[in-house]
């Protein structure tokens, strides 16, 4: 049968990433407690495409991940982006991973458990050299300072997302993440609160307003005393309850 994908083509552009997105799949995670956590992610694949030729082979992709089934994960990243190169015929190749990571979580008072789900990233490239970094999104609450100190009743707050980036040196557990990004709030958030856990959460909160601002800088300085890690992103974002738009902040460092 002819092969399309290989027909030349003369219009001398490369194509920087050409693969499939969003492909729905299930994969095994390490899981700090429990040992391993199943998911299900949404994986993107891509590899460049040199101007001389018209397509890539599209369903490749698909059997390098299956190839790998229940073996993806960081430390497989190599081997499954050296295997898109040769078997794409690619100088570059490119993988992302995200999904849903759960950890059960106590409330702090009646100690009633409920689980937290936090969105996680794997990504890696392979070009000259691999590059890999580990992403996590954790929703926070926020105590808006500015309203406290004006306010003579209460201070308004709101829930927020951070997310964080980072490379690094050796293996990291995403528990550990979470934690730091947690510790930097005013309060983290529960899926379960009774109602002496929700005043405690309330009152802790209003003693540790904080601006977008100072979350970001709060987690930087945090990420910046890990030797671990090599570079990271910081950004937070407050879903504002009193005012029509989201406020943001965003902190990138690399290590020398």
């Amino acid at each position: 049968m002819i092969d399309i994908q290989n027909q030349r083509d003369d219009r001398n552009q490369e194509i920087n990433k050409v693969g499939v997105k969003h492909i729905r799949y299930p994969i095994i995670v390490l899981d700090r407690i429990k040992g391993l956590q199943h998911t299900v992610a949404t994986i993107n694949m891509y590899v460049d495409l040199p101007h001389r030729f018209r397509g890539t082979h599209m369903s490749r992709f698909v059997e390098i991940l299956n190839k790998y089934r229940g073996q993806i994960a960081l430390k497989t990243f190599s081997k499954i982006l050296n295997e898109m190169k040769e078997k794409l015929n690619a100088e570059t190749a490119h993988l992302e991973v995200e999904f849903p990571y759960f950890i059960e979580k106590k409330a702090p008072i009646s100690g009633a458990k409920g689980l937290m789900e936090y969105v996680c990233r794997f990504c890696g490239s392979s070009n000259e050299k691999d590059d890999f970094y580990l992403g996590v999104t954790v929703p926070i609450t926020t105590v808006c300072p500015c309203s406290k100190e004006i306010s003579d009743f209460g201070a308004h707050n709101q829930r927020s997302i951070v997310t964080v980036h980072v490379r690094f040196k050796r293996f990291i557990w995403i528990e550990d993440i979470i934690h730091i990004i947690e510790e930097c709030a005013s309060s983290e958030v529960f899926s379960i609160l009774k109602r002496p856990d929700e005043k405690l959460v309330t009152e802790r909160a209003y003693t540790k307003p904080m601006f977008v601002e100072d979350v970001v800088r709060e987690v930087a300085s945090r990420l910046s005393l890990d030797s671990n890690i090599t570079w990271f992103t910081v950004e937070s974002e407050n879903f504002e309850s009193i005012h029509n738009h989201n406020a943001y902040a965003f902190i990138e460092r690399g290590k020398p």
